[in-house]
């Protein structure tokens, strides 16, 4: 494997077999475990609105994660190439997903809100300028098929 690429590997595991398998659509639970070596088990479920456990993560939930997660760690990286020094960072992320008539569905859109506290009072323009630089570099931004908005808010230290 060189340089440019990267693999990636875990295992979902289904715990949800109540006994009599899916022999129903009720009669399952939609449970089950993300193993990554070396990391704690992720519990996850599906949405309690299709008869997942509201106490475990569900896909939804997790993709929504893996773009917040990206997009700060691209806009950290972007701040220290730029000299901006940030000394907080916060994002209320939220997405919309919409569900089609053959059961099917997909995200519409997810708007990120970071809230982001840089050192220096001169750098706040720049600083703000920076989401866009970062979403052109984020991973898991340019891999979906749906529009990931910046709703960015700047604030001194």
């Amino acid at each position: 494997m060189g340089l440019h690429e990267h693999k990636y590997a875990l295992t979902v595991q289904w715990t949800g077999n109540r006994g009599e398998g899916t022999s129903s659509y009720r009669g399952y639970s939609r449970d089950h475990d993300v193993a990554i070596p070396g990391l704690p088990v992720l519990k996850g479920s599906a949405d309690p609105t299709f008869h997942g456990d509201r106490e475990r993560y569900n896909p939804e939930q997790l993709l929504l994660a893996a773009l917040a997660q990206c997009h700060m760690l691209s806009y950290l990286h972007v701040a220290v190439k730029h000299g901006v020094v940030v000394t907080d960072y916060r994002d209320d992320a939220t997405g919309e997903m919409v569900l089609n008539r053959d059961g099917s569905g997909q995200f519409q859109s997810v708007t990120l809100h970071p809230q982001v506290t840089v050192a220096d009072p001169g750098q706040v323009e720049l600083a703000a300028t920076l989401h866009h630089e970062a979403n052109q570099v984020c991973f898991i931004a340019r891999s979906v098929n749906f529009p990931v908005g910046h709703e960015p808010v700047t604030v001194v230290a």
